[in-house]
């Protein structure tokens, strides 16, 4: 599966690549190890002074690959680690990010955008945090980054009913840098990038740690995850996965 994640370095540029747009790039365990290890390893080399994602296809993410949430609520897997991996390896990332975005960005998809520093959307993009709809609650420290960047109200709207929130909008929210037609989407993320890289690394580094405190994140992170946890084990997870499996909307009044 760690075919699905393709990584490049050009230029300064280390470039992760999200590559299973036949399932609209839904994350798996395997995914998140591949580009956790890219960013981790990425600390320690000179050559990437910044990280641009993005992703094939028509759809940035779909999130987490809802088959291996299911066989969590079932009792048939432990569940993926490699997913705190990556969301911690995002908050102590001192090397700037970038993404570029197309089409619909879902649960992490969007978090994820919350600890890149410079968000380039296409027009058509969509960003969702569907998790309370599945029964889940916030993660990559979403719970606290999101409130912080566009108020409790708009935030518990997106979690709490899954609102989806359109490019313009994200734009105006604060969610995003800029957005620009889509088949310009590629080029402005990579001119953003290049002028990073352009940029004394160093003083890039010290900005961000003085801007956002990563081992913070970590602790909110850590804190969701318990919850997170416990919450895929529910009745109410198992009907939300069941539902979805059957292509049907979930019924929560029955679950005890």
């Amino acid at each position: 599966m760690t075919q699905h994640v393709r990584i490049e370095n050009n230029g300064g540029i280390l470039t992760l690549t999200l590559a299973r747009p036949d399932k609209k790039n839904a994350l798996t365990d395997a995914m998140y190890g591949k580009l956790a290890d890219a960013i981790e390893s990425a600390e320690f080399d000179p050559s990437a002074r910044v990280i641009l994602i993005r992703g094939e296809g028509d759809m940035f993410t779909a999130g987490n690959d809802v088959g291996e949430f299911a066989a969590v609520a079932a009792g048939k897997s432990e569940g993926s680690r490699n997913v705190v991996r990556f969301i911690q390896s995002l908050a102590r990332c001192t090397r700037p990010l970038v993404a570029a975005v197309q089409g619909r960005a879902v649960g992490v998809g969007t978090t994820m955008l919350l600890h890149c520093d410079l968000v380039v959307l296409a027009d058509n993009a969509q960003l969702s945090t569907p998790f309370v709809s599945l029964a889940l609650v916030p993660e990559a420290a979403s719970s606290l980054l999101m409130p912080a960047r566009i108020g409790h109200a708009r935030a518990y709207e997106m979690f709490a009913l899954g609102e989806t929130v359109p490019a313009k909008s994200a734009l105006e929210w604060g969610l995003a840098n800029r957005v620009v037609p889509l088949d310009k989407l590629d080029a402005e993320a990579l001119a953003l990038a290049q002028r990073l890289a352009r940029q004394p690394a160093g003083a890039l580094i010290a900005t961000k740690r003085l801007m956002r405190s990563g081992e913070a994140l970590v602790a909110q992170m850590q804190a969701e995850g318990e919850q997170f946890a416990q919450r895929l084990r529910t009745a109410e997870a198992r009907e939300a996965f069941t539902a979805f499996a059957e292509r049907r909307p979930p019924d929560f009044t029955k679950v005890a």
